[in-house]
């Protein structure tokens, strides 16, 4: 393995908007936190990380992407550990920020996204917008034109174990026992799947989850009318600017963390990627705790998400490698294949990493490996870009 260089860095411009969303810092500039990992021999083609919430820098699979031999910059996006306000076509210009300033500052001629975990999704719509832009505004109807964003489409994606997208992956954990969101802990009992006294028990039955399926995306298009009905009174009131925020309980509630049948792989019954599920399901890191009404509307709305990751996979057409692990407690089967099937347009190369975890805890190893199928598949992709 090679040893690399670890450079931190900062990204900076200027950006014209009506309010703050962010936390600290000046209005109207954004600062984008990037660590350059810089093996010794010299690559005209580097990977490209970010995720939406960031925090990635020093994860197991970045640094042993690194080790590998490839170079690798690991960006924040300026939501850096506060998804609450993100607005996913801000985090589109984010990376594009990093994408332009490799090409033109650091002098890579070929940049490769590499999506891991929620990054995937991100990844997707980045390409898509950069490849055929059309987005014009958010899902509430604040102006954010990415089609006179100059975004510069990268050469290559990287699926490194991700899941559909923000989205898509909200609507498959959330709770859809909740039916009040005013009062979130009187539960129906009969989709309730936290409760012991719920008739319907693992493994289940495909009825079950079919009507449990349903009800997750019933709940999910509630929240979105009682969304779009408070920012609708608060333009009638001339407050177009104003925001509201909320709490969101009951998110963590999969019936795949409780039935390994579902989807069978080799990742740990009544486990998620947030330990015990119930005690995540209403825990204060349970996805999509807090938010805002135009957050929601931009990375949780079932339907209003442009960065919903099948459709945005099904605009892509650069190669696709899609590496999955096996025992992920985070991204079950369907996740990596339904992405592959939605990206019809793309060359693609598939990898599983037996006995891997979504995080590799203490997995090096199986890290090193990972790593090992990225380097394989780029040497291949596009020769010359990496060197032994």
């Amino acid at each position: 393995m090679t040893r690399y260089e670890r450079i931190p860095y900062l990204i900076v411009f200027n950006e014209d908007t009506a309010f703050k969303d962010t936390y600290g810092g000046a209005h109207g500039t954004v600062v984008l936190e990037a660590h350059l990992l810089k093996p010794p021999v010299p690559s005209d083609t580097v990977v490209i990380m970010m995720h939406p919430i960031g925090g990635g820098a020093w994860l197991p699979l970045t640094g042993a992407l690194a080790r590998a031999g490839i170079h690798v910059i690991y960006c924040n996006s300026r939501y850096r550990g506060n998804d609450s306000a993100l607005i996913m076509e801000k985090c589109a210009l984010d990376l594009g920020a990093a994408v332009r300033d490799a090409k033109e500052r650091l002098g890579y001629s070929r940049v490769v996204l590499g999506g891991w975990s929620g990054g995937g999704a991100l990844s997707l719509f980045y390409q898509a917008e950069a490849q055929n832009p059309t987005v014009t505004r958010t899902p509430a109807g604040d102006e954010i034109d990415l089609t006179q964003a100059g975004l510069i489409p990268a050469d290559g994606i990287a699926l490194l174990a991700a899941h559909l997208s923000r989205n898509l992956t909200l609507t498959e954990w959330i709770d859809p026992s909740v039916v009040d969101e005013s009062h979130p802990f009187e539960r129906d009992r009969e989709l309730n799947i936290y409760d012991p006294g719920n008739p319907n028990q693992p493994p289940y039955s495909a009825d079950f989850v079919a009507r449990y399926r349903a009800a997750q995306i019933a709940r999910n298009r509630r929240i979105t009318e009682n969304v779009k009905a408070e920012l609708a009174n608060l333009k009638a009131q001339g407050r177009e600017h104003d925001e509201r925020a909320f709490v969101v309980h009951g998110t963590m509630a999969d019936p795949r963390f409780l039935d390994p049948q579902l989807e069978p792989s080799d990742r740990p019954p009544n486990w998620c990627m947030l330990g015990d599920p119930r005690l995540a399901n209403d825990g204060p890191t349970g996805l999509a705790r807090f938010s805002t009404l135009r957050s929601w509307l931009s990375q949780w709305s079932y339907d209003d998400s442009h960065a919903d990751g099948l459709k945005c996979a099904a605009r892509v057409s650069v190669p696709m490698f899609v590496l999955e692990n096996s025992a992920d407690d985070a991204c079950t089967p369907s996740h990596a294949a339904r992405l592959m099937a939605a990206a019809v347009n793309c060359e693609q190369t598939h990898y599983l990493v037996q006995g891997a975890s979504h995080y590799y805890a203490g997995e090096r190893d199986k890290a090193d490996e990972a790593a090992g199928s990225v380097f394989s598949w780029l040497a291949k992709t596009f020769p010359g870009s990496v060197n032994a």
